[in-house]
């Protein structure tokens, strides 16, 4: 909460199968409430990461093989993703740094063609409102 009190953006470093046990819809929406941006996880629980992008959080995964431990990170650092200004690709690779000087390269874990509309909307919710006021005028 301090960290959104400040308008810091925060991810999540995980482990492997990120969100299992939690692929219901609203367990995505705490991140998304606390100001998560991303998670940068080694694999994904299938629903758990749909849900996510359908809340604007963007799901990313360390190459294989890297992980925090093996990439040195503390969990301590300011990342840096860059991003497009519109993601088209469904995996692209991003780079990401830290601000000790660290870069690794991760890939956005987009599934389909509407999860990167949803993405690109800020989620579905803002997806949906923007093609209901879209077909009212």
């Amino acid at each position: 909460m301090r960290y959104k009190s400040e308008g810091k953006d925060t991810i999540i470093l995980a482990g492997a199968e990120y969100g299992s046990g939690s692929s219901r819809d609203w367990a995505a929406k705490g991140p998304m409430l606390l100001g998560v941006k991303a998670v940068i996880a080694k694999s994904f629980e299938r629903i758990h990461r749909s849900n996510l992008v359908g809340m604007g959080i963007i799901p990313m995964c360390f190459k294989t093989g890297e992980d925090v431990d093996t990439l040195g990170l503390t969990r301590h650092e300011h990342y840096t993703i860059e991003l497009p200004s519109s993601i088209s690709e469904i995996r692209p690779d991003v780079k990401v740094t830290t601000d000790d000087g660290k870069s690794f390269t991760c890939t956005l874990h987009f599934d389909t063609e509407v999860e990167l509309e949803y993405f690109n909307h800020g989620g579905i919710l803002q997806y949906v409102i923007r093609n209901f006021i879209g077909s009212n005028q």
